[in-house]
């Protein structure tokens, strides 16, 4: 038996019973935090229809106590690489398969899985104000992750948006990373 879920704009392919993931149409190696998420997500969806209420990730149940770690993990790395210039934050996104909406400065929303748009909001700092930074969620998401998931995709969501970023920025400019 074979199921196909989308997972951050790519199809994967989960075959059972042996639980193997691989990639649809591509041999790339799967890191094993997104394997995780995968099957947490197959295990854990209750099927709830996205209620188009969005929430901060303090509401998701114990999300107070985790909110300091995910700031530095999740909503940090968005600010200090695109809080200064907010509009890149789009193209990033369109890697992903996200679309631009109505918050803050600039905001994406990425399904990041089938029923779990995660929406990344930025404010432009200037003289008197740092940039600032949101990540919100449908009010359903913990029908399908827990919070501690919840961590981890957004996590792994900015890194990725980052590497597009420095990508980009080599591409037109010759600048390297390391």
């Amino acid at each position: 038996q074979v199921i196909i879920i989308e997972y951050l704009n790519q199809s994967y392919q989960i075959t059972l019973p042996d639980i193997e993931i691989s990639l649809m149409d591509s041999e790339e190696e799967i890191p094993i935090r997104d394997k995780i998420l995968i099957l947490h997500y197959l295990t854990s969806a209750k099927g709830t229809p996205t209620s188009n209420k969005s929430i901060a990730y303090k509401e998701l149940p114990e999300g107070s106590n985790y909110f300091p770690t995910f700031y530095k993990r999740a909503i940090k790395p968005l600010i200090d690489h695109f809080g200064k210039q907010p509009h890149l934050l789009v193209d990033a996104a369109g890697k992903l398969g996200g679309y631009k909406v109505d918050y803050g400065d600039v905001a994406v929303t990425i399904n990041a899985f089938s029923r779990v748009p995660i929406t990344l909001v930025l404010w432009q700092g200037d003289e008197e104000f740092p940039p600032g930074g949101s990540i919100l969620f449908d009010a359903t998401v913990s029908d399908y992750l827990s919070t501690e998931d919840i961590n981890v995709l957004c996590e792994i969501i900015a890194w990725k948006l980052v590497k597009f970023l420095r990508e980009g920025n080599d591409r037109s400019s010759g600048t390297r990373y390391h």
